[in-house]
């Protein structure tokens, strides 16, 4: 008898008269969410404009949401492709299906656009936003409890997840892999955000260690599932994934520290041109206003001096009328 255990939704969608609200969707918009928010408080924090990352998200959203479906698609062909299966359930990314190394390669394309267009590197807006990027994967991964995918092998622990009987599924107890790697992401974001703060990083080093940290901990926990795959010499695609871009990772990081030690300076060229031009403002207004004070003092004093030297025609002639009319007295 199973004591205690993680139970699943007895359904991954609620139904508003017409409108479905699926669970998937709803942790992948509020993962974006508390991305770009988060995103635009490091964003500020590091001298850029508020509204700049959330302008940016416009371009990397749509981008990596294809990403990661085509990922998927490309790595899990034979879902959509195969014999007596339908390819039109390629483009169903409501039930479930996102690569996260094709949403991040191809999220950070369209972040490119978008910085290139605000004249912004690319680098510093990615230091800004990694942190958040793992939170976002946090909140997202629930979507696959909502769906019953992405479980691990069976297990009788406290904290397994109750599996119900379903399509290529078994009602079983198994390893919660998306806890598992909800908890990991969590803890990738707070370990960004203190070595950020520690080494003061900067040039995209931030995010290549969320990179770096992310797939040390998928490594591990992709070789726990049990869902089909593709191998390669015994290991799951995904973990030969894991091992060649937590490498790529650790390169950068190396390279990069040696090439462009510290932090970029100015991250918004738009936002520092700001600030020097209301600064420039102040200092107008101020000079401005000790040049009125002085001329207004200088021309009192001008009305001051030549107020006794006008009188003193008006004087001798009125003294000379008196005279004139003493005489003919």
């Amino acid at each position: 008898m199973d004591l205690a255990y993680i139970p699943s939704p007895s359904t991954g969608v609620i139904h508003l008269g017409p409108l479905p609200l699926r669970g998937y969707a709803f942790c992948i918009i509020i993962g974006v969410f508390v991305a770009v928010w988060y995103g635009n408080k490091r964003w500020i924090a590091r001298g850029g404009k508020a509204g700049t990352v959330a302008d940016i998200a416009v371009w990397a959203v749509p981008f990596g949401l294809v990403g990661g479906r085509l990922y998927h698609v490309i790595t899990d062909y034979q879902l959509y492709f195969s014999e007596g299966e339908n390819w039109v359930d390629a483009f169903k990314i409501w039930e479930g299906g996102l690569g996260i190394w094709g949403a991040i390669a191809l999220g950070a394309v369209g972040a490119w656009i978008g910085c290139r267009r605000r004249g912004i590197p690319l680098p510093a807006y990615a230091d800004a936003i990694a942190p958040g990027i793992a939170f976002a994967q946090a909140i997202g991964r629930w979507g696959n409890w909502f769906n019953q995918e992405l479980y691990g092998k069976e297990t009788d622990l406290p904290w397994a997840v109750k599996i119900t009987e379903g399509v290529n599924r078994e009602a079983g107890l198994y390893h919660p892999t998306f806890l598992y790697e909800s908890l990991w992401c969590i803890g990738v974001a707070l370990l960004v955000i203190w070595a950020d703060r520690r080494f003061t990083l900067g040039h995209g080093r931030a995010f290549a260690l969320y990179v770096a940290a992310y797939c040390t901990g998928r490594g591990w926990i992709e070789y726990m599932r049990v869902d089909e795959a593709h191998h390669v010499l015994g290991l799951r695609l995904n973990v030969w994934t894991s091992i060649i871009v937590f490498a790529l990772a650790v390169a950068y990081i190396v390279i990069s520290s040696r090439r462009r030690p510290g932090r970029e300076e100015i991250v918004e060229p738009a936002a520092d041109l700001t600030k020097a031009t209301s600064k420039a403002a102040g200092d107008g207004d101020a000079g401005s206003g000790e040049a009125e004070g002085s001329g207004g003092a200088e021309s009192a004093g001008a009305a001051a001096d030549a107020g006794p030297t006008d009188t003193e025609p008006a004087e001798a002639a009125q003294k000379d009328a008196d005279a004139e009319s003493a005489g003919k007295s």
